[in-house]
């Protein structure tokens, strides 16, 4: 009998070993399967994976802790199905029993969770649990987060020898954490690098600044697995940004969104001059106005593009899908230099466009010079000549053939004149001028009428002339070309506009059917009102060769 006890107990102790010995195999296959992987989120999902294994534990999750250090911004589980997730609704933020181990990083084990003073209960839909395991996961002197686990099958506790197996797990899954974060660390920065040689390349090769801006949205989307990506802009005279590119999720409801300054991820960003995280964009209480972070986004970042000490010319805002990592300080700072390097971007197209509008109002200088002093003077010592000549011309038609040609000289001398004027005067902002705006309706009346007008532009329509009166002007113009094509039926039309000192006058002629004494002249009445609304006069009459002639003045400011 002493002998079969003896043996029984051998036989328990072997069993012991073998299943010791298991365990350890268990665990170092574990270990290696975690150190396999470089790619982060795979190395987080295999470690809480290994972790319910070997314990036996029906479910588990791993909470990596945020930037802040009190709060979870990432959660894996198993066990659970996408169905039963999607129940529970929003997942642990670290509050109660979870951020238990957040405030205390040593393991917690627990017969009855739901007896811990730190426990706060089950959300809806959530299964029953009552065991608990909780061990922190260090990567280097740093808590990167927690493992939890529940619920070990068999209805039995948690021993201290899975407290050991899991704490010894804990440790090969911080430094398979710190591996894969190098290599993705080094990952990224080529391809942030990839992407400042890409913005630099469009630069040089002359691509728009809205393709720069697009080039250096969509590239920090890709970079960082970004759901939203939009760069904001300061509006001139306003306290705000404007969304001038956005890509990702709603991006067309965003584009010219204006994002205020106060109460927003973009504006701090802009008024700090710092990068501004947060671990949940869309319900982050220190931005209670952000309308640009739209629900469904997770943790966010906003960049102000532009170096340490200089104003801001911008903001770059990414944000991720719900449940995905925060912004951590290793994506900060290439993130950072991305988008000094595209203000620096952006500062340069400025500069090359200010260089090319200067070599543009440069020539214009030189062909207007070159039109002055040489082909008006010739033109002009050309019309005296012929002047001269036509005194010794008996014949009466000859002489009248010379006359007709020094008036077209000289009306060809007054155009010039007016190019001259035109090539001469600055563009005021982006807006075009009178001379562009009126050129750009007769030239469109051509298709009505069937044929070109003649144009007549004299003086200087884009400097003397006030935005107000120019638009009256263009009114005005477009009522008389209409008229033309609608009621005159005219083969012939011809537009002048001659800003003279103190005063503008339009004209236009035609060799139409005229105006009837009682046609419809409500159109007409109009354009009298506008004239006489400025303090101008407005006349119809025919000439003698028929057809009609419309004239149409208004006085302009003397001090300008």
């Amino acid at each position: 009998m002493r002998l079969d006890e003896l043996l029984d107990e051998l036989q328990v102790r072997i069993d012991a070993v073998r299943g010791t010995r298991d365990r350890v195999h268990s665990l170092l296959e574990a270990v290696v399967s975690v150190g396999r992987e470089l790619d982060l989120a795979q190395v987080l999902r295999r470690i809480v994976e290994a972790a319910a294994l070997l314990v036996d534990a029906e479910y588990g999750a791993l909470g990596v802790i945020g930037p802040d250090g009190r709060s979870l911004s990432q959660f894996l589980t198993v066990g659970l199905s996408e169905e039963a997730i999607a129940e529970i609704g929003p997942l642990p933020a670290g509050h109660g029993l979870l951020g238990e181990v957040i405030r205390h990083p040593e393991p917690l084990r627990l017969t009855d969770l739901g007896a811990h003073s730190s426990s706060y209960g089950f959300p809806a839909h959530h299964p029953p649990m009552r065991t608990f395991l909780g061990v922190p996961i260090r990567v280097r002197d740093e808590v990167f987060g927690n493992l939890y686990l529940t619920d070990k099958r068999g209805g039995v506790d948690f021993d201290p020898e899975d407290e050991t197996v899991i704490s010894t797990l804990s440790v090969a899954a911080g430094v398979a954490i710190d591996n894969a974060r190098l290599y993705e660390g080094s990952q990224r920065q080529q391809r942030w690098l990839k992407a400042n040689a890409e913005i630099t390349e469009s630069l040089l090769s002359g691509s728009s600044r809205a393709a720069v801006l697009e080039l250096i949205a969509r590239r920090a989307q890709e970079i960082t697995g970004s759901l939203l990506a939009d760069i904001a802009m300061p509006m001139d005279g306003a306290d705000g940004l404007v969304v001038e590119f956005a890509t990702g999720a709603a991006s067309g409801a965003r584009q010219g969104l204006v994002v205020p300054v106060a109460g927003t991820l973009t504006g701090t960003a802009h008024r700090t001059g710092k990068p501004v995280t947060s671990v949940q964009g869309s319900t982050d209480e220190r931005y209670p106005v952000d309308a640009q972070v739209q629900d469904g986004t997770g943790p966010a970042v906003a960049v102000p593009l532009g170096t340490a000490g200089r104003e801001s010319r911008g903001v770059l805002l990414l944000a991720r899908p719900a449940g995905e990592p925060a912004f951590g300080e290793g994506e900060l700072e290439p993130l950072v230099a991305f988008a000094g390097q595209a203000a620096l971007a952006l500062e340069l197209a400025e500069r090359r466009r200010d260089a090319e509008q200067i070599a543009l109002l440069e020539e214009r200088d030189r062909i207007a010079r070159d039109l002055h002093d040489l082909a008006i003077q010739r033109l002009f010592a050309t019309g005296m000549t012929l002047q001269s000549a036509a005194r010794l011309v008996d014949h009466e038609g000859a002489a009248e053939r010379v006359g007709r040609a020094v008036e077209d000289l000289d009306e060809t001398i007054k155009i010039i004149r007016s190019t001259i004027f035109g090539l001469r005067t600055k563009d005021r902002g982006n807006a075009p001028g009178l001379r562009a705006r009126a050129a750009r309706a007769v030239g469109d009346a051509a298709t009505t009428l069937g044929h070109p007008p003649r144009l007549s532009m004299e003086g200087l329509l884009d400097t003397d002339v006030p935005t107000p009166i120019a638009d009256h002007v263009m009114a005005v113009l477009g009522e008389l070309l209409s008229n033309a094509a609608r009621h005159a039926h005219a083969t012939r039309v011809g537009v002048s506009l001659k800003a003279a000192p103190g005063e503008i006058v339009l004209t236009v002629t035609d060799n139409g059917k005229g105006i009837p004494a009682q046609g419809r002249r409500s159109g007409l009445r109009n354009l009298e009102e506008r004239a006489l609304d400025l303090g101008g006069t407005f006349t119809v009459d025919t000439p003698d060769d028929g057809g009609s002639r419309l004239v149409w003045r208004a006085p302009l400011p003397t001090d300008r």
